[in-house]
């Protein structure tokens, strides 16, 4: 199968400003790409590129006052098949985990694990481990939390997320991987696309997407809260302890967004 993925953002700034832009595929899966998704700044300004601790990639920029529209579309290869199940992997003991997975353990800055840590093992304490768990929890979420576009705002948290029982995506996986943490499974945060294949209409707008990966059996498993059911054309930008760690444009002064359009789709021709 293959995808099409890109964007079409501007903004408008009323004096120069700087920006950080996670806007890229992410590294491993570069090599699927068969056009790649370039990044093009009208007007035309320097960009400087550096990786994040996490390893994600990204591009420095400073926004001229007045309009600034970032633009790409690649093309990149995908397997065509459904988000992968592996319900028979098993929860790491902490003192059996890696170094690398231990902060993905604790609390960040939208991820309360001390505000839910009783409510999490009170729920969760007496059922499956492992997969099942995870599994347990993002049925939780799903069924908790109503969405809707209009819920969103930049500083939800995951503990105002359980207490509002509305949000958009990143607050299914806000709320989830929180869990997972309490329940002493390592959770991360998961930026990217999400194509609508194989989705019965009517579509909404495409949007980027939020997930969470969990660490059982030795790697990282992919969850998705939101949706609750394997969904086809998953492309991975970034990853991070939140959404803090992988927003795709952060910016550092007064800006307007006046245009965001996101494409996923597949190239049937």
């Amino acid at each position: 199968m293959l995808l099409r993925v890109g964007y079409d953002i501007t903004y408008a700034c009323p004096q120069p400003t700087p920006m950080i832009l996670m806007l890229n595929v992410h590294f491993s899966r570069v090599s699927d790409l068969t056009v790649p998704d370039i990044l093009s700044i009208s007007p035309n300004v320097p960009m400087a590129a550096y990786r994040d601790l996490f390893g994600n990639w990204c591009m420095r920029i400073v926004a001229p006052a007045g309009l600034t529209r970032l633009r790409a579309l690649g093309h990149i290869l995908d397997q065509g098949l459904p988000d992968p199940s592996m319900p028979l992997a098993r929860q790491v003991p902490i003192e059996l985990l890696p170094d690398e997975a231990i902060p993905f353990l604790l609390g960040s800055r939208y991820c309360e694990t001390d505000l839910l840590l009783a409510f999490a093992w009170q729920r969760f304490g007496s059922g499956p481990q492992g997969w099942g768990r995870v599994q347990a929890i993002c049925d939780f979420v799903h069924r908790h939390i109503r969405f809707g576009y209009e819920h969103a705002r930049p500083s939800k948290t995951a503990f105002e997320a359980y207490n509002e029982g509305v949000g958009v995506c990143r607050d299914y996986a806000h709320l989830a991987l929180t869990l997972c943490r309490c329940m002493n499974i390592p959770a991360r945060y998961c930026t990217g696309y999400i194509s609508d294949v194989n989705m019965p209409p009517p579509y909404g707008p495409m949007d980027f997407a939020g997930w969470f990966e969990a660490y059982l059996d030795g790697g990282w498993h992919m969850f998705d809260a939101r949706n609750n059911k394997p969904m086809y054309g998953r492309v991975l930008m970034g990853r991070g302890r939140d959404a803090a760690d992988v927003a795709m444009i952060t910016s550092f002064g007064p800006n307007e967004l006046k245009n965001f359009t996101v494409i996923c789709d597949e190239i049937t021709t």
